[in-house]
C-alpha cells in the first residue's frame, strides 16, 4: 500500500520501526509509535476539508488526531483518524491484517472526512434540537440499533459511504446527505432527481447551510478523545480485537446453495475439486463481492474461508464452465451479505 505523499514537506527522520520486523511492528504499543498529523498527506486533506466549509460558508473548524479508527465524538468538534494513514509501513500492515486500508486514497479519504464533518456540524450547531431537523431526519436520541437490515432499493436515503450506512440511524443520515450535499460538482440535484426520499433531505440541508452561512458556532473544548499517544495496547492487541470483530460465522447456512453450484454425482468425480476453483478465484470473488454489498473484506474472507471448509466436507466439485461457476458463487456471496443482519457496535462511535 503506498500513501498519497504530501509535497513540499521537509524530510522527516522516519522512525526506528519503519524498518523493523512485523512480529516487533506488533509488539509495540500505539503511544510508542509516536506519530502525528502534521507533515503527511493527511494535513493536506483536512486543508482541502476545511477549504470546502470556508466555499459555503460554514464557519467550523474541526480538529483532529490520530487513534485507531475513523471516529467522531459527541462533545467535541473534531475528528480520529487512524494511525495506519500516518505512515506507509502502517498502511502495509492494515491491508495485511484486514485486507484493506479505510481511507487510504485521496479520494477515500475526503469521502470518510466529509461524512465525519457532517457530525461535526450537526453538533457544533446543535442542529438536532430542532424541530425541523428531527422532521426531515428523526430523532437524534434514538438508540443506536444492535443490528440494521439496510434497503438496497431505497429513495429515502443518499448512497455516499458503502453498506447504505444512511439507513442506520438518523445521525447518519444527516452526515451521509451532508458529504453528498458538500462534495464538490456532485451534481445532487440532478443525481437524485428521481429519489424524492433523498432529494427533500438535500434541499433541506441546502436551506439550513445557507441560514448557519457566516454564523459562528458556540464554542466548545477541543479535547481528543483516545488518542494514540495515550493507548497502551499493543498493535498485536488491536489486530486481533479486530479480525474477531469481522469474523463470520456461518458454516452450514449455504450448504443447499453450494450444492446447486458445484456437483457431488459420481459423473463428476473427474472434474477438480470446488475447493480448488474456489481458492483460483477468491481474490476476484471478493472484490467483485465487496464493491457490490459494500461487504468488509475480512468478513468475505472468513466467509469464504468457511465456504472452502464446507465444499470439501460436502465433497463437492467444480462441474461446468468455470465462469459460470464463478459468477453463481459471486452471485451467491453478494446476495447474503446484502440481506445480512450487520452489526452495528461500531456504528455508534466510527465513520465506517
Amino acid at each position: 500500500m503506498s500513501l498519497p505523499r504530501r509535497q513540499n514537506r521537509s524530510r522527516k527522520r522516519e522512525p526506528a520501526w519503519a524498518s523493523c520486523s512485523e512480529a516487533d511492528l506488533l509488539a509495540l504499543r500505539f503511544k510508542d509509535l509516536k506519530l502525528s498529523i502534521s507533515g503527511t498527506w493527511l494535513e493536506e486533506r483536512l486543508d482541502a476539508l476545511h477549504g470546502e466549509l470556508d466555499a459555503r460558508g460554514i464557519r467550523v473548524r474541526a480538529h483532529a488526531w490520530l487513534s485507531t479508527e475513523w471516529f467522531s465524538p459527541h462533545d467535541t468538534p473534531g475528528i480520529a483518524i487512524p494511525f495506519y494513514l500516518a505512515h506507509p509501513r502502517l498502511a502495509r500492515l492494515e491491508r495485511k491484517m484486514v485486507l484493506e486500508v479505510e481511507g487510504g486514497t485521496q479520494r477515500e479519504c475526503m469521502r470518510i472526512l466529509r461524512h465525519e464533518a457532517g457530525h461535526v456540524v450537526q453538533r457544533a450547531y446543535g442542529l438536532h434540537r430542532r424541530a425541523a431537523w428531527r422532521k426531515v431526519f428523526g430523532s437524534a436520541a434514538k438508540p443506536y440499533p444492535e443490528f440494521y437490515r439496510p434497503n438496497p432499493t431505497s429513495k429515502n436515503h443518499v448512497q455516499h459511504l458503502r453498506r447504505w450506512y444512511a439507513q442506520c440511524h438518523p445521525d447518519e443520515d444527516f452526515a451521509e446527505t451532508f458529504a453528498v450535499w458538500l462534495t464538490p460538482r456532485s451534481g445532487w440535484r440532478k443525481h437524485y432527481a428521481e429519489w424524492p426520499g433523498a432529494l427533500k433531505k438535500l434541499e433541506y440541508v441546502d436551506e439550513l447551510m445557507s441560514e448557519l452561512a457566516g454564523v459562528r458556532p458556540p464554542a466548545k473544548p477541543r479535547t481528543k478523545m483516545e488518542p494514540l499517544s495515550a493507548l497502551t495496547t499493543t498493535l498485536q492487541e488491536h489486530y486481533e480485537e479486530k479480525r474477531a470483530r469481522f469474523s463470520v460465522e456461518t458454516p452450514h447456512v449455504l450448504d443447499r446453495d453450494l450444492t446447486r453450484i458445484f456437483s457431488k454425482e459420481s459423473r463428476s468425480r473427474a472434474a477438480p475439486p470446488a475447493a480448488s476453483l474456489i481458492r483460483k478465484h477468491r481474490n476476484k470473488i471478493m472484490r467483485s463481492v465487496a464493491r457490490w454489498s459494500g461487504e468488509y473484506p475480512l468478513a468475505l474472507d472468513h466467509a469464504i474461508d468457511d465456504i472452502i471448509d464446507r465444499t470439501r466436507a460436502l465433497k463437492l466439485r467444480a462441474a461446468g464452465g468455470e465462469k459460470r461457476i464463478r459468477d453463481e458463487l459471486t452471485e451467491l456471496l453478494t446476495a447474503k451479505s446484502v440481506m445480512s443482519l450487520y452489526s452495528s457496535g461500531r456504528r455508534q462511535t466510527f465513520a465506517v
